[in-house]
């Protein structure tokens, strides 16, 4: 890894090292494009849930647990959970974004595109890290695809788990995770037995996504930063006129400020000579 100043700007690669932006609006999106309702309680956890009250998910930042996403889809709206998916807090922002972003169209097609599993074969959502060269073992008990670098995977469970020990994230029918082992570096994220199949291929399509993520310094997980590819973003390099007139800002002056705001309306040579905009989130 390049030296890093301790509050810059990173393009990192592989997302699975990248860790949490930690803020749930690119997630949340997606959703709220499409009427959702959105709720927060006094701790700042936040709930969506659609119209019909028929998905819901929960961004915690503040909850009783790991977990920092869960979101649940109800065949009935007072029943228990079809299905669901949750992420926890190291996983990277962009993997929910693609789960939730899926969600949001298929919520669009109708119930059957959301509620019910479909009936494709579960290679659909093992094809995207295949195709990324990760290595695929399968057995009797469970199907296991590892990333070159062994440091992110997935399983699937042949075995059926009880429903209710399923939803309580007691056993996992698809168990997906990254990062080098220990807190806040590794991350996890689950989909029970009857989450989608296109819902799960969606996110494995953007874990195996190679294209650098940006992250501020203390973003990226200590313990992963040796592993991933890190690339500092250049700031841009003022050009001779950005010079002077920073220059001529701090310079002191006796003529009135209406003088020089009428001086600089009349001279300014147009638009492409602004100072140019800081494009980076944190500074």
């Amino acid at each position: 890894m390049p030296n890093t100043s301790p509050d810059g700007d990173l393009y990192v690669s592989p997302l699975y090292l990248a860790g949490s932006t930690f803020t749930g609006d690119p997630a949340l999106a997606p959703l709220l494009d499409h009427d959702f309702d959105l709720h927060s309680d006094e701790l700042a956890n936040v709930y969506v849930s659609s119209p019909q009250r028929h998905i819901r998910l929960g961004y915690l930042p503040e909850g009783p647990d790991y977990t920092l996403w869960k979101i649940a889809v109800h065949a009935d709206p007072f029943g228990p959970p079809r299905w669901m998916a949750t992420f926890d807090s190291p996983t990277p922002t962009e993997l929910v974004t693609a789960f939730t972003t899926a969600l949001a169209s298929g919520y669009t097609k109708g119930a059957d595109n959301y509620q019910a599993r479909k009936a494709y074969p579960i290679d659909e959502a093992l094809r995207p890290l295949a195709e990324a060269g990760w290595t695929r073992t399968d057995s009797w008990a469970a199907t296991v695809c590892t990333a070159p670098d062994q440091l992110a995977g997935l399983t699937y469970s042949r075995q059926l788990p009880g429903p209710d020990a399923e939803l309580r994230g007691d056993e996992h029918r698809w168990l997906l995770w990254g990062g080098q082992d220990g807190y806040r570096s590794r991350w996890y994220a689950s989909f029970t037995s009857r989450t989608p199949i296109h819902l799960i291929a969606a996110t494995t399509a953007r874990l195996a996504d190679p294209a650098p993520v940006l992250r501020y310094t203390p973003e990226v997980p200590a313990r992963n930063r040796g592993s991933a590819r890190i690339t500092p973003v250049t700031p841009p390099v003022p050009t001779p006129l950005d010079v002077r007139r920073a220059s001529a800002a701090r310079a002191r002056t006796t003529i009135p400020r209406t003088v020089v705001r009428a001086a600089t309306v009349a001279t300014a040579p147009g638009p492409s000579a602004a100072l140019p905009v800081r494009t980076f989130r944190r500074r």
